[in-house]
């Protein structure tokens, strides 16, 4: 199985950081670079607790679909999504948010495993893990820079 942790500090309060990690239309944003689109399930605003979105994004070449279910939300703290139905034998991404003097601290921890056996766990082992790190700093960068733009919290948070 494979974890990867992330810390960001973001400039801004708790509240703005939470609501725009489960924003749908800033996450298609976000991930532009892999040309994520949502076909299924909440189409955009603020997901929920017991909502499901299924994405559809151009990964290592191939358009690959994933569709979460956030299963655990506490508004400001935390929320979990969880694959149910993906090209991962399982997947677990927890968003924690700790509020600082004038921060938010923002904790990405990734849990998952990969099919196809060794073949699978080289191909993570070689690629994957990399990649994940990757897309989801790069995220994190994004979301920090606008969030962290005045003009930007009219646009896409308040």
């Amino acid at each position: 199985m494979g974890t990867i942790k992330l810390k960001t500090i973001i400039n801004s309060e708790i509240q703005l950081v939470f609501n725009a990690s489960r924003n749908l239309d800033f996450h298609k944003e976000s991930l532009a670079c892999t040309n994520e689109k949502i076909i299924a399930g909440r189409q955009n605003g603020l997901i929920e607790e017991g909502e499901t979105v299924t994405w559809r994004g151009k990964h290592f070449g191939l358009y690959l679909n994933h569709k979460s279910l956030i299963t655990q939300m506490n508004k400001y703290e935390s929320f979990t999504d969880e694959m149910v139905e993906g090209h991962f034998k399982h997947f677990i991404h927890h968003h924690q948010f700790i509020e600082k003097e004038n921060s938010t601290l923002m904790i990405d921890t990734i849990h998952y495993s990969v099919p196809y056996g060794i073949i699978g766990k080289l191909f993570d082992y070689l690629v994957l893990k990399r990649y994940l790190r990757k897309l989801i700093e790069e995220r994190n960068t994004y979301l920090k820079q606008h969030i962290e733009k005045q003009s930007d919290y009219d646009n896409h948070f308040a």
